[in-house]
């Protein structure tokens, strides 16, 4: 074959031109989520006058403020590959590890480390068998979750354990007008965010999450990385139950209990992608304040909680595939 009939290299002319950017931008999950948080405002004002009143939206956001604090962490968890289902059994079990140790009459910041260590402990279980035991992370926390519960049940039994006066009330906090767990929020919302999109860390994160043997043959300590996000969800779910626990004011072993749905449902809703590798925190930020709106809104309809179940699950079931569409036809 002479030089003249050979096959030549394609031009950059014969590129396809890049989208424009604002076509890049409308089609990102975070932008559906976000066109879906003001539809649900609106919706909801024409509901309730209240819904217009930034106090009023800001209370009740404290309800779901613990479920969206571990839901930030759960999001680089699932872009990183696995999964893990056993936070809010975590945050019951924590908690009734603290209000059992503090009725014993173990001083308070005493109680409240155990609490937080025992979180720890229960992330590296996690961690020891989808890790270690390369167990599906799916199947592993789904079995944890049905421990941690059950040893809280042991722990409490049917009955709630009080927390002292003074405890209570951390929802009551307020900085510049806003309660404290949604300052917490905010502000893991910021760091998380910055560390995700911003760091070399962050960015490990996605490799492992879009391809793991990939990214252990380029030098990724993917084990480590894996281990230290259970144990990270681990602690804030601990956190999170005992920041529960002063809101609500008593422990049961029931605490959080349903709080998975919610969790997933944030992640999946803010456009992080059921296998690995994509997501944003700021998808599952504005996915927090949607659930709020959605759930406040059918609570001030008078939904039964049984519909309102369902429409939490169609919402997980067509954000999942919304976001599978999405990312089929674009890149991130």
């Amino acid at each position: 074959m002479s030089a003249s009939e050979m096959p030549s290299a394609p031009s950059s002319q014969d590129a396809a031109p890049p989208r424009p950017t604002w076509q890049v931008v409308l089609v990102r999950p975070e932008t559906m989520t976000f066109l879906l948080l003001i539809a649900g405002v609106f919706a909801g004002s024409q509901l309730s006058p209240f819904f217009l009143d930034v106090a009023y939206i800001l209370r009740s956001f404290t309800l779901y403020s613990e479920f969206a604090i571990v839901a930030l962490v759960l999001t680089m968890v699932i872009i990183a590959g696995e999964i893990d289902l056993s936070p809010a059994a975590n945050m019951a079990l924590s908690a009734c590890i603290f209000a059992w140790m503090q009725q014993a009459g173990v001083p308070i910041p005493l109680a409240i480390g155990i609490g937080l260590l025992s979180g720890l402990a229960m992330g590296a279980l996690n961690a020891i068998f989808v890790i270690g035991l390369q167990l599906p992370s799916i199947i592993v926390t789904i079995g944890t979750l049905t421990l941690y519960r059950g040893l809280a049940q042991v722990i409490a039994g049917d009955k709630s354990i009080r927390v002292p006066e003074w405890f209570i009330g951390i929802d009551k906090v307020m900085i510049g007008g806003i309660p404290l767990p949604v300052v917490a929020f905010i502000l893991l919302a910021i760091v998380l965010g910055f560390v995700l999109s911003g760091t070399i860390f962050g960015r490990q994160i996605y490799q492992i999450g879009t391809n793991e043997v990939a990214a252990r043959h380029a030098g990724i300590r993917t084990a480590r990385i894996k281990t230290g996000l259970f144990l990270g969800i681990g602690l804030v779910a601990a956190i999170a139950g005992i920041v529960t626990a002063s809101r609500l004011g008593s422990v049961r072993y029931d605490l959080g209990l349903g709080g998975e749905l919610q969790m997933v449902l944030m992640a999946m809703l803010g456009g992080t992608y059921i296998f690995g590798g994509r997501g944003t925190i700021l998808g599952t930020f504005l996915a927090a304040w949607l659930l709020v709106i959605v759930s406040t809104g059918m609570i001030v309809a008078n939904v039964l909680p049984a519909v309102q179940l369902v429409v939490l699950g169609v919402l997980l079931i067509v954000s999942i595939v919304a976001t599978n569409f999405i990312y089929s036809r674009t890149q991130r």
